[in-house]
């Protein structure tokens, strides 16, 4: 069965798709799906086939349409649903002062955002501030995607604390950290309206517009101190 068709930067195809599948709840973030077929076309991946036993495909069609858009990804999603899930309760502290050096170590990183000037990038540390994973894409959601894709075939996403973005946070983004069980998420720009509320309702500590030295909590700040 066809699952989703997803506009995205060529690279890291396998991550991309094994977060994905965390972020849609279809795996558990403990999980590294099979992986039974990847087809190609020319230098570029253009299919990942994936068996996941047990699983009810009619269900999951049912909830998502097959075009994911790279620009939002909640646009491929038939019915906004809340997540299920027992809330974040990870009381870890960090300096504020921490928080935005992660941002400066991202943006070394950023290989694909100095060549072009126009991709997105994401990124997992871990509480002492060691980056575990960096992946760039032209879309945002699947370079967040691809970060958590990447820790989960490692077996390391449980030592990540920061969820790192280069854009705006969606409701979605807000989703996928939470499937990760990532209780720090931090952007350099604004959150939506529904991705702050949903921030507070799963207990994850909301930071945005970290920028300049600088930035706002939006919900569960005693995670960061001075």
């Amino acid at each position: 069965e066809s699952f989703s068709v997803t506009m995205q930067t060529p690279g890291n195809e396998v991550e991309l798709v094994t977060g994905l599948l965390v972020g849609e709840g279809i795996i558990r973030r403990d999980d590294v799906p099979r992986i039974q077929e990847i087809h190609k076309t020319g230098d570029y991946i253009s299919h990942v086939n994936v068996d996941i036993p047990g699983l009810d495909m009619a269900k999951i069609i049912n909830k998502r349409s097959l075009l994911s858009a790279a620009a939002c990804g909640i646009c491929g999603t038939r019915e906004l649903e809340m997540i299920q899930g027992e809330k974040l309760d990870n009381q870890s502290k960090a300096l504020s002062s921490s928080v935005l050096a992660l941002f400066n170590e991202m943006s070394l990183g950023q290989t694909a955002f100095m060549e072009s000037g126009g991709s997105h990038a994401a990124s997992l540390f871990s509480l002492e501030g060691q980056m575990l994973t960096l992946k760039e894409d032209v879309g945002r959601h699947n370079a967040v995607d691809k970060v958590v894709g990447d820790l989960v075939i490692q077996g390391t996403l449980d030592q990540a604390h920061f969820l790192v973005v280069s854009g705006r946070i969606s409701y979605e983004i807000v989703a996928k950290c939470f499937k990760a069980r990532t209780p720090v998420l931090a952007a350099v720009s604004a959150p939506s309206s529904l991705a702050v509320d949903f921030a507070k309702e799963l207990g994850i500590t909301l930071l945005a517009f970290c920028r300049e030295n600088r930035f706002t909590i939006y919900s569960h700040p005693q995670r960061i101190i001075d």
